[in-house]
């Protein structure tokens, strides 16, 4: 998966990246290597899946999509 993130210098010295596609997925580092670094985690505890997400209801079906 691919995504783009953007990254801006902080007031406060160091970066704030953040991912359009994700609404509030946002980190920030020291340097722009730490925050893609942090970016990275953010994205990826951004769309790990949660059990309580998923209630479904009886005669529904649910499915994984890798992407």
């Amino acid at each position: 998966m691919t995504l783009k993130v953007v990254l801006e210098r902080s007031e406060e010295d160091g970066f704030t990246v953040f991912v359009p596609s994700l609404p509030g997925c946002i980190s920030e580092g020291d340097t722009v290597e730490e925050a893609l670094r942090n970016i990275r985690e953010a994205i990826e505890l951004y769309l790990e899946p949660v059990d309580d997400d998923v209630t479904p209801k009886e005669g529904t079906e649910v499915r994984e999509l890798v992407l």
